[in-house]
């Protein structure tokens, strides 16, 4: 080492670790790094396992910020609410983002090692499943894939059985707008949500007096935020699945681009996207 190479610990930067908590050890790099386990011996595979642990990875932080957005938005704290909405859907961008270095991958690379993947899919992960859910698309057949894991189902039973994120924000617009909640809709507890003319009136009056009502707008546009973040990500997928299997079935037995193509028509927060028609 010559004497000429700088050092960062002249300027104070701490040099020995030990017996002290490092980078590596806080995050505790060495089990997050030892998780990459190609069932082949294709080189892009690790492309493949990367890609989906750190998806999943960005989707266990967005379900926190749904849950701690529920809550603010039942205490009525709306700043932190707002903060952490705007948090998902930045979270959903780079989601977004994180295809485009999958769709590196040509058809001839992926075919190579497709069959280890067994029936895995990522048509199974639970994770998606319940940002789907507590969004407010509730499909109960979505258990199935899970009944092996009944602790992972359990987890889908109880966000199926409580309010969604929407039925919250649609319990705040009637009190807010009306004082009360008697002539709110139950909510839909157990089924995608489908769009009620009585929540769509109640948004309406929103935008039809954005300045009166600025804090259901600004909680609107959040949602209509999200949701557009959240549709990319599905054409995103949409897109790279054909791109990189064409119209084959997908590993774990759905109809691949065709159901990927189905998921496309379903909407969040329906009365959102339906009133604009009518503005």
């Amino acid at each position: 080492m010559t004497k000429s190479a700088y050092d960062p610990g002249s300027e104070g930067a701490r040099m020995n670790y030990a017996g002290a908590m490092s980078y590596g050890d806080y995050l505790r790099l060495d089990g997050i790094l030892s998780l990459q386990a190609p069932q082949s011996d294709k080189h892009d595979e690790m492309l493949f396992i990367i890609q989906h642990q750190t998806s999943e990875l960005w989707m266990k932080l967005a379900l926190f910020e749904l849950s701690a957005a529920r809550e603010s938005l039942i205490r009525r704290d709306t700043p932190a609410m707002f903060k952490q909405l705007a948090r998902v859907a930045r979270i959903f961008e780079q989601l977004n983002s994180a295809w485009d270095v999958l769709r590196t991958m040509t058809p001839a690379e992926y075919t190579q090692f497709r069959d280890a993947l067994g029936p895995s899919s990522g048509f199974q992960s639970h994770q998606y499943r319940l940002i789907e859910f507590v969004l407010g698309n509730r499909n109960p057949n979505m258990l199935k894939p899970h009944e092996h894991r009944p602790d992972l189902r359990q987890l889908l039973v109880d966000e199926l059985n409580r309010p969604s994120f929407y039925d919250e924000a649609v319990r705040f617009l009637f009190q807010t707008l009306d004082g009360d909640i008697r002539a709110m809709p139950a909510p839909q507890l157990d089924s995608p949500h489908k769009a009620v003319p009585e929540i769509q009136a109640q948004w309406k009056r929103v935008y039809q007096d954005v300045s009166a009502h600025w804090t259901l707008y600004d909680l609107a546009e959040k949602l209509v935020d999200i949701e557009d973040y959240f549709r990319r990500w599905r054409f995103n997928h949409v897109t790279t699945v054909e791109r990189v299997i064409g119209f084959k079935r997908g590993t774990g037995g759905t109809g691949g681009v065709s159901y990927l193509r189905r998921m496309l028509e379903v909407e969040l927060f329906p009365e959102l996207w339906n009133l604009r028609g009518e503005l």
